[in-house]
């Protein structure tokens, strides 16, 4: 059970957190997500409440139980992408890239100007390898084929998902990605933080995933949680009293990360702070996510009386709902706090998801207003959270100067992110 924390005296010296040698900030976004490709596109339509789940297009789905998904509309991979890499390359590392440059073009940061080894790169990602591997594989059986392995090209997968964006942008720093399904992306930020820490002055991160294959499609309807309703405004309802399963779907998001010093001193604009993570892992049949979330405040010196929103993790599981509704009233009380799911737009994106939240989190804190959460209504009675449905919402009385991001992967990884406004938000 999540122990709240009591109020304490905020001009106390704060004790047991870390020392803050390089506080981390956010100077740019890089989107691609269902609703919309690039990020004031994709923000758009998420406080439109424009969902981009549908039908699959990317292959016939038609002899499986599930047919919807989010697949990110009008990606044209040649725009990004040389020919001479297409062949080695598969979807969601041009999706990557394309996050990647949008993010580091935002930022309008150079890395030729810093110094070697200043800026890397630690992304997420959970399932991408699978149309990889599917190709692969489909060599492997035709005539002349190359007999590479599924374990093989799983392993080149991943060192390229990082690999490229550090090779096209001259990132020689510390570089790596990070496997805890839909917590990657908030779990590949905090190793970044920490890589800002010890000295890095930039660092690309954040997660895109993709797996929008007959294998990929496969593993995901025998792993289970998928609704199987046709309509895409009825298939995922988190927190909902009907609730029937989630909705998959590709992309996420990339940010960059800087030295705040370094990022001042270069007059670039800050979207906020990193300001605390904690991961935690479920055992025993218990949820911790609760404890996540009460380490990351811990973490960010804060108080639960000071979250102005959360971005909750969203299963569209009554069961898995239930649980993340009582990890956020035993920290926030009762319809505590505004509580929103942007992702019912999108579909989980596994590592990309959480990272998408981050950035939603951060444009939330910029514009002074919260996504909705579209498909549910009301959320159900055993889930006692304020959440935003219907229509974008301002907070009303009060700045939005702090969210809390929220996710659970598969397996029983648990993470959470604080970021916080920059100093000069009104």
């Amino acid at each position: 059970m999540t122990t709240v924390i009591a109020p304490r005296d905020r001009t106390a010296p704060a004790t047991g957190t870390p020392a803050r040698t390089a506080e981390a900030v956010v100077t740019g976004i890089g989107v691609a997500a269902p609703n919309g490709l690039g990020t004031e596109a994709w923000w758009a339509a998420t406080l439109r409440g424009e969902s981009g789940i549908r039908p699959l297009t990317r292959f016939d789905a038609g002899g499986y139980p599930v047919k919807l998904a989010g697949e990110v509309p009008g990606f044209v991979d040649a725009d990004h992408v040389s020919s001479r890499l297409l062949p080695q390359t598969d979807r969601v590392t041009r999706l990557s890239l394309a996050a990647a440059k949008e993010a580091l073009d935002d930022a309008g940061a150079d890395p030729a100007r810093l110094p070697d080894h200043a800026a890397g790169v630690v992304t997420a990602n959970s399932f991408g390898g699978f149309e990889f591997g599917q190709r692969e594989l489909e060599a492997l059986w035709s005539k002349g084929g190359r007999h590479v392995s599924a374990y093989q090209s799983f392993a080149w997968f991943y060192a390229v998902n990082s690999g490229q964006i550090s090779i096209r942008h001259g990132l020689r720093g510390a570089s790596g990605v990070i496997v805890s399904e839909q917590a990657g992306g908030l779990d590949a930020m905090a190793h970044a933080r920490r890589q800002i820490r010890k000295g890095a002055r930039l660092v690309v991160t954040g997660g895109i995933d993709s797996a929008l294959c007959p294998w990929g499609w496969a593993a995901y309807v025998a792993g289970g949680g998928l609704s199987g309703r046709a309509d895409p405004a009825r298939a995922y309802l988190p927190f909902s009293e009907d609730a029937s399963g989630h909705v998959v779907g590709e992309g996420g998001a990339h940010l960059i990360l800087e030295n705040a010093e370094e990022a001042r001193r270069r007059g670039a604009q800050v979207y906020g702070t990193l300001a605390g993570h904690a991961a935690t892992f479920d055992a025993d049949g218990f949820c911790r996510l609760g404890a996540a979330a009460e380490l990351a405040l811990a973490d960010a010196d804060l108080h639960p009386d000071e979250v102005d929103v959360v971005f909750a993790d969203a299963a569209g599981d009554r069961m898995a709902d239930r649980a993340e509704a009582e990890a956020i009233t035993a920290l926030f009380g009762p319809y505590g706090v505004p509580v929103t799911a942007p992702k019912s737009m999108t579909g989980r994106l596994a590592a990309g998801g959480a990272a998408l939240d981050v950035a939603a989190a951060l444009l939330t804190l910029r514009d002074q207003i919260i996504p909705p959460t579209t498909g549910t209504e009301l959320p159900a009675d055993d889930c006692l959270l304020n959440l935003v449905t219907g229509a974008p919402s301002p907070r009303l009385g009060l700045p939005l100067r702090t969210a809390l991001v929220l996710a659970r992967g598969r397996g029983g990884f648990n993470s959470a992110v604080v970021v916080r406004a920059p100093e000069t938000t009104a």
